[in-house]
């Protein structure tokens, strides 16, 4: 009986799993596609402790220590949600990966320990075993490389960690990987070398930081993305082992979805994966504009020309960056937005999928502002948009909106879709200085004859537009 409800609290575990990631891809819905996921997994997860048997009839035991863990986890989850910035977002995200990764690693270590013991002891021989070795060898590998590599991405957002990359790192990298592999698969045909599963682990977290300590910066969304889906492939590793049907099915899910997920950011940026990985984007470029080129001169706007100009267009799109979520300015922008609009004025908001810092980081910032979803433009229907916009509001928005994506074959970021904000009539750019952005290159559309600068931090100049536009 308790067997048969183990299967069903897994069951509605997989359901809720699959509801609660459609849900998710609506920011109108996403919310309560969370709590449905999460639902389900606590209904996997108590099934577990208190309905799963062994064959012997025997049940988990060790309640301390579980409850202890899911007290501690919990607390320090919901401590570090709630704590959170938006511009620290990213970083969490690839910090929680990590942790999900290095799970997987020491659940292949565990098992292998037990494994092992099993062949010493004559219950298993060496041989029956190697499928089992095989799924411990690949969520060792993989768990290993997404926790060490989740780590370096995590310091990296947060400023820690530098890029590092020298002649030959790639074929270094190679190499790595290799014997790594090779050391798994010896493993696999002989399961008696109880050591060699510390060595592969070794050779895993080495692999995992030098596979992403080259990446540049403005690649980190993409990394994040594919260190995700390894950890999902790697727990539904540990749903092989254990021949859980949640945990396969989760695993699963994170791995496509994942896996999905940075085929599209690819895509977004006009770039292949093993450019990503070895191009480093946005590592140790100059900050001169691509082409050495003489850009010429800037030109200011002030606040009240900015307001008179924005107060009386027919449209305004605002364009943001992570200079927004930097100022914790996306109320601030929602209030401009009402405030035009009783003036007659269409505000609409231009997304560039890889704006900020991981996908979707603007759009969860401007939700947490209430500002209605279909005032959110797709870069596509932006596009659209642009030639009929009277005023472009770029926010701290940067190489998203670079021209020299398109007509410059010198720039790094040659041919990454963009957003087309030159074919508006005006366009004003707030930034704290000319500082290049994350790709660390110079932004040819902060030189044309239609863009002004509005310098500043996003907060006080928005909060101080309001006040402008409201005495036009």
């Amino acid at each position: 009986m308790q067997s048969h409800l183990l299967t069903l609290c897994y069951l509605i575990g997989s359901i809720t799993f699959i509801i609660g990631l459609k849900m998710l891809s609506n920011p109108a819905s996403a919310r309560k596609g969370n709590l449905v996921a999460a639902f389900g997994m606590a209904i996997a997860i108590l099934g577990t402790i208190f309905l799963y048997t062994s064959e012997t009839g025997e049940h988990l035991g060790n309640y301390p220590w579980i409850f202890g863990g899911l007290l501690v986890g919990g607390v320090v989850g919901t401590l570090a949600a709630k704590k959170v910035k938006m511009t620290a977002m990213p970083e969490m995200v690839s910090l929680f990966n990590g942790m999900g990764g290095a799970c997987a690693a020491l659940i292949s270590v565990v098992e292998f320990n037990h494994l092992s013991k099993e062949i010493a002891e004559g219950v298993v021989s060496a041989g029956d075993v190697q499928p089992t070795v095989l799924i411990i060898v690949l969520g060792l590998i993989i768990g290993s490389v997404s926790f060490a590599g989740s780590m370096i991405a995590w310091g990296k957002l947060n400023g820690k960690v530098k890029d590092l990359s020298f002649t030959g790192q790639n074929i270094l990298n190679l190499l790595v990987l290799a014997i790594t592999l090779a050391a798994g698969a010896y493993l696999v045909y002989d399961p008696t070398q109880h050591m060699l599963v510390y060595v592969i682990l070794g050779l895993a977290l080495v692999y995992g930081v030098f596979f992403v300590m080259p990446i540049g910066g403005a690649d980190m969304p993409v990394v994040i993305s594919l260190l995700n889906s390894f950890t999902g492939v790697a727990a539904a590793c540990g749903g092989f082992l254990y021949d859980n049907k949640v945990m396969l099915t989760g695993g699963i899910l994170v791995g496509a979805a994942g896996t999905l997920l940075t085929i599209l950011m690819c895509k977004a940026m006009n770039r292949s994966l093993q450019n990503v990985l070895i191009g480093s984007f946005g590592g140790h470029k100059s900050a001169a504009g691509a082409s050495g080129k003489d850009q010429g001169a800037y030109k200011e706007i002030s606040l009240a020309d900015a307001a008179m100009v924005m107060s009386y267009a027919n449209k305004v799109m605002v364009v943001p960056g992570y200079g927004l979520a930097v100022a914790q300015a996306q109320h601030v922008c929602h209030e401009l937005e009402k405030i035009l609009e009783e003036k007659g004025v269409e505000v609409k908001y231009a997304i560039h999928p890889v704006a900020g810092r991981m996908p979707g980081h603007m759009n969860v910032l401007l939700a947490e502002a209430d500002v209605p979803y279909e005032k959110l433009l797709e870069m596509e229907q932006a596009n659209d948009e642009f030639k009929t916009c009277d005023v472009v509001l770029i926010l701290g928005a940067n190489d998203v909106v670079n021209p020299a994506a398109k007509n410059d074959p010198a720039s790094p970021i040659y041919g990454m879709p963009i957003l087309e904000v030159e074919f508006a009539k005006t366009v004003i750019v707030n930034k704290r200085s000319m500082k290049p952005g994350y790709a660390g290159i110079e932004n040819d559309l902060f030189f044309q004859p239609k863009t002004s600068m509005l310098f500043g931090d996003a907060k006080k100049v928005l909060q101080d537009l309001c006040a402008e536009v409201k005495s036009v």
